[in-house]
């Protein structure tokens, strides 16, 4: 395997990459290899359905959704 080295990043990047490794129980390295590959390759269908499932829960029950279809047809008529 190969190794990359990046120079030059700005600490506020560096401080944020390190908070989403901690959040994701991640060593900064193990999260900087899911950022690169998700980068190049996108998620798994796997990944993609745990995402979609925690977005949807963050939207409270109560709250009335919207059909995509209705929203592209609107955006078209713009």
């Amino acid at each position: 395997m190969a190794s990359v080295t990046i120079r030059n990043l700005d600490d506020d990047v560096v401080a944020a990459l390190k908070q989403r490794a901690k959040a994701n129980n991640r060593s900064l390295e193990a999260e900087l290899r899911v950022v690169l590959v998700r980068a190049v390759r996108g998620y798994d269908a796997e990944e993609f359905l745990a995402l979609a499932d925690r977005i949807r829960a963050m939207t409270p029950k109560d709250r009335p959704q919207t059909d995509s279809v209705e929203l592209l047809r609107e955006d078209r008529r713009r």
